[in-house]
C-alpha cells in the first residue's frame, strides 16, 4: 500500500477506518452481553443498559472539547492522546468490581470519539467538499465492518468467556489503532488556531447557520433512529422474540450489512447527485423499512427476521445519509472543520444518548416491540423534514445569489 506508515503523507484509508471503529466497536460489541452484565452485577436492565447511554453521552461532551483542541494542538496529538485514554478506561472495565466502577471505566473509553471526529477534520484538510463526501463514505463503509460482526462476535465471546471478553476485544483493537495512529498519522491540520477558545469563540458562526443545523438534525435524526435500536434491541430480542445473545448479534449483523451497502451507495454516488439529495433517499429508506416492520408484526408475524430483515433498511439509510451530512458539516465553514466535526458529533451524540435512554425505559414486556418501531419511525420522519429545510435553504440561497 503505497504511502502506508508513513507520516510524510497523508493518512492511509486504513488508518482512518481503524481510528474511527474503535468507538463503534466500543459501542455494540458488548450489546449481547448487556443482560448478563445486569444479571453479573444483580443490578436492573435500565442500569445496565446506562453503560451505553453514559458512554453516548460522554462522547458527546468530550467532542465539544476534541474538535477545538485539534484546531488548536493539532489533528495527531490529540489522537494519540484520546487513544491511550480509552485503552486505560477499557482496562479498567475488565477488571470493574462494581456496576459503578463499570460506568466510570465506560466514560475514560468515550475518549475513542477522537477518531471519529478526527477522520472527517482529517479527511476535509486534504480533499474538497465533493471528494470529502465519497471519501468519508468509503471510510465508513470499511468502518461498518467492524460493527457488521462486533455483535456476533460479542455474543459468541460472551457464551464462552462471559461479558469480559468483549473488552478485552476493544483492548486489542485500541491497542492496534494506537499503533497505527502513531506510525502513520502525520500533522494535517496546517493553519492551528491561537488559542483553544479562540475556536469556542467561533461557534457563534456555525450556530448561526441554517445549513449546519439542517445537516445537524438530518445527522442526529437518522442517528437516533438506531440507537433507539441499540437501546431497546437487546431486550426485545433476547426478552421478547426468545434470541440468545449469540442470535441476536447474528440477526443485528444485518442492520450493519445494510449500513455497507449504504456506504457504499453513497461512496459511489454522492458526487453526481449531491449531499442533499442522497441524504433525503437516504431517510426514505429509512423510513419505508420501519414502516415494512410495522406491517409485519400488525399481521401477526413474531418471527425474528420480520423485524430484522425490514431494519437491514434502516442501516442503508443511515449509509446514505450520514456520509453527506457530515461532508456538509464541516464544510459549512471549512475554516471551522475540526471544531464543527466536533460540535455536530456532539449533538448527533447527546441526541443518541437521550434517545437509547428512553427507549430502554419505554420499551417493555407491555408495550412491546411496536414502541421501539414507533419510536424509530419518528426519528425517520423528522430527518426527512430536516433534510427538506437544508435543500429549501440551498433553494433560497441560490435564489439570492441569482
Amino acid at each position: 500500500m503505497s504511502g502506508f506508515l508513513d507520516r510524510s503523507l497523508p493518512p492511509h484509508i486504513v488508518t482512518l477506518v481503524v481510528a474511527t471503529a474503535v468507538s463503534a466497536l466500543a459501542t455494540n460489541v458488548f450489546l449481547p452481553s448487556l443482560p448478563g452484565i445486569a444479571r453479573h452485577f444483580e443490578a436492573d436492565y435500565a442500569v445496565a443498559q446506562l453503560t451505553v447511554s453514559v458512554y453516548l453521552a460522554a462522547t458527546a461532551l468530550l467532542q465539544l472539547a476534541i474538535g477545538p483542541a485539534s484546531d488548536r494542538f493539532g489533528r495527531r496529538p490529540v489522537m494519540l492522546a484520546c487513544l491511550v485514554i480509552f485503552v486505560f478506561g477499557t482496562l479498567v472495565a475488565i477488571w470493574a468490581p462494581t456496576i459503578e466502577v463499570l460506568l466510570a471505566a465506560r466514560v475514560l473509553q468515550s475518549f475513542s470519539a477522537a477518531g471519529m471526529v478526527l477522520a472527517r477534520a482529517i479527511v476535509r484538510d486534504t480533499v474538497d467538499t465533493d471528494e470529502a463526501a465519497s471519501r468519508i463514505g468509503y471510510i465508513t463503509m470499511g468502518m461498518a465492518l467492524v460493527p457488521m460482526v462486533a455483535p456476533t462476535v460479542g455474543g459468541v465471546l460472551d457464551e464462552i468467556h462471559g461479558w469480559q471478553a468483549s473488552f478485552a476485544l476493544m483492548l486489542a483493537f485500541g491497542v492496534l489503532a494506537l499503533g497505527l495512529v502513531h506510525f502513520d498519522l502525520g500533522e494535517t491540520n496546517r493553519n492551528p488556531s491561537a488559542s483553544m477558545m479562540a475556536q469556542v469563540r467561533t461557534y457563534p458562526q456555525l450556530f448561526g447557520s441554517r445549513l449546519f443545523w439542517g445537516y445537524n438534525l438530518t445527522a442526529a435524526l437518522a442517528t437516533g433512529a438506531f440507537f433507539v435500536f441499540i437501546g431497546a434491541g437487546p431486550f426485545v430480542a433476547t426478552e421478547l422474540l426468545g434470541l440468545r445473545p449469540f442470535e441476536f448479534g447474528l440477526c443485528s449483523g444485518l442492520l450493519s450489512l445494510g449500513y455497507v451497502v449504504g456506504n457504499f451507495l453513497s461512496a459511489r454516488y454522492s458526487r453526481r447527485a449531491g449531499l442533499n439529495r442522497m441524504m433525503l433517499a437516504g431517510n426514505l429508506v429509512t423510513v419505508f423499512g420501519i414502516v415494512l416492520a410495522l406491517a409485519l408484526f400488525a399481521t401477526g408475524a413474531r418471527h425474528a427476521l420480520a423485524l430484522f430483515g425490514p431494519l437491514m433498511l434502516l442501516g442503508v439509510g443511515n449509509g446514505m445519509t450520514l456520509p453527506n451530512a457530515n461532508a456538509g458539516i464541516v464544510s459549512v465553514r471549512p475554516h471551522l472543520a475540526g471544531s464543527a466535526s466536533g460540535l455536530g458529533g456532539s449533538l448527533q451524540l447527546g441526541m443518541s444518548a437521550v434517545l437509547s435512554s428512553v427507549a430502554g425505559v419505554v420499551v417493555t414486556q407491555q408495550t412491546g416491540v411496536n414502541a421501539m418501531l414507533y419510536l424509530m419511525l419518528a426519528c425517520g420522519l423528522l430527518a426527512v423534514a430536516a433534510t427538506l429545510s437544508v435543500m429549501y435553504a440551498m433553494l433560497g440561497k441560490t435564489e439570492r445569489n441569482d
